[in-house]
């Protein structure tokens, strides 16, 4: 069984500086030129996995499991925001974190991230 041992409370955090690849138009999931969703919910996750790299063992990895994300603000490009993930609790190998990204004017976007602790071998052996 895979298995970490990571402290509740264990954070991470990922920042971006938005370009024009990061926007609804660049990704092709809006027509406005500020940072969309998708790319806020990747911050989240690159986040998270930072709370655990320090914690995995050789062989273990994390994978995503569930994404609930608020976003709140619409953030131009040029614009620096930081994401942080914090871990909230463990239900065996799933890690829930609360998430948060935040601009120098405050939230732009809150949730969780939820990833699910597995061995890399046996994960890739079942990948269609």
């Amino acid at each position: 069984m895979t298995s970490v041992t990571v402290t509740i409370g264990a954070c991470g955090q990922a920042e971006l500086v938005v370009s024009d690849v990061d926007t609804a138009i660049g990704l092709g999931t809006g027509e406005v030129a500020v940072l969309a969703t998708p790319r806020l919910v990747q911050l989240c996750e690159q986040a998270s996995i930072a709370a655990l790299r320090a914690h995995l063992k050789p062989g273990q990895t994390s994978v995503g499991f569930r994404i609930e994300l608020s976003h709140v603000a619409p953030i131009s490009v040029g614009s620096r925001v930081i994401a942080t993930a914090t871990l909230e609790r463990t239900e065996g190998r799933r890690l829930v974190f609360n998430t948060s990204v935040n601009d120098a004017c405050g939230l732009v976007a809150a949730g969780r991230v939820t990833r699910v602790l597995v061995d890399t071998v046996s994960f890739m052996e079942k990948a269609r």
